[in-house]
């Protein structure tokens, strides 16, 4: 990232603020609107970026497709994008980095899930084997997980079809039958459940009790190259971790300001984890079942992309 300083006509550098004190770096980070990236609206709220010198622009991104080339151009000094997306970039050669831990599973139940229709003869993981299944993106985590769940409960996961389908309209297919079972999170899950919807698995819980979802990226040329802005974002990052997971209301008061979801609708949803240490086992697992179905083709090295 540039940081520019302002300039007289003369072209002499503006004399310093009052007391010495430096400007605030501005930085401006992408994140997806979405339950999981409370934690850095809070800590923006709270000061915490502001206490580390970063004066910090939460830009809104429809997810990794926007992130990842948004955070390559320079346009984003971070950004927020789940472990696949991460993974499947680094396979293709961009050299993207974690600097903090996003969101993790919260367990059983959890705010994803795979549904199917309430009167479905589909009971369990392994009868999704040969059935259309419907993720956000192909070749990402949903499907990788959900292959590695039904293989777990002795189904055959390659005779399975994906399909894309939006998360908002994921209901809808499977209500009318255009899909057979839809992954699916909140609060879209709670909405397909409220309406007769049944859960058949909780795909990430089931993957692992422990496995880290998504978290805050950049690129390595960042790392090496402005280590003390890294660290000032860590900090702060990690901050607003440790606050969103010990104020679960405050975390369900901020996502009303940043989404159109209400205080309703989120009294009833299922949180997901938030913490600062990544679960190291459980992305070498990840990783491994990405290789496995052909997500990416070589298993990631964790020591780089791993803070």
């Amino acid at each position: 990232m540039i940081t520019l300083s302002a300039c007289g006509a003369s072209g002499m550098p503006a004399p310093a603020e009052s007391g010495g004190a430096a400007a605030p770096t501005a930085i401006t980070v992408g994140v997806i609107p979405i339950v999981d990236t409370a934690p850095i609206w809070l800590g923006n709220e709270q000061g915490f970026f502001a206490e580390e010198g970063l004066d910090l622009t939460v830009q809104v991104t429809t997810g990794g497709a926007a992130a990842v080339p948004g955070v390559v151009s320079g346009d984003y000094a971070f950004a927020f994008g789940n472990l696949v997306s991460v993974m499947v970039a680094r396979d293709a050669g961009l050299d993207l980095r974690y600097v903090a831990n996003g969101n993790s599973t919260a367990g059983t139940p959890d705010f994803g899930a795979i549904i199917v229709r309430g009167d479905s003869p589909i009971t369990s993981a392994s009868d999704l084997a040969g059935k259309t299944v419907s993720v956000n993106n192909l070749q990402n985590i949903g499907d990788t997980t959900i292959r590695q769940v039904v293989e777990d409960d002795g189904g055959d996961s390659s005779t399975i079809q994906f399909v894309e389908v939006a998360f908002p309209d994921a209901e809808a297919a499977v209500e009318n039958s255009q899909v057979d079972a839809a992954w699916i999170l909140a609060p879209f899950l709670n909405s397909a459940v409220a309406n007769g919807a049944r859960v058949i698995s909780y795909n990430f819980a089931e993957f692992d009790a422990d496995l880290d979802i998504a978290g805050y990226f950049t690129s390595g040329e960042t790392i090496m190259n402005d280590p003390e802005l890294v660290t000032k974002f860590q900090t702060a990052m990690n901050r607003s971790l440790e606050y969103a997971q010990a104020n679960p209301d405050e975390v369900r008061r901020i996502v009303t300001t940043y989404t159109s979801m209400t205080a309703d609708q989120l009294q009833t949803m299922v949180l997901p984890a938030f913490r600062v240490n990544f679960n190291i086992p459980a992305a070498t697992k990840l990783g491994a079942a990405a290789v496995k179905f052909g997500t990416i083709k070589t298993a990631p090295d964790l020591t780089v992309m791993l803070p």
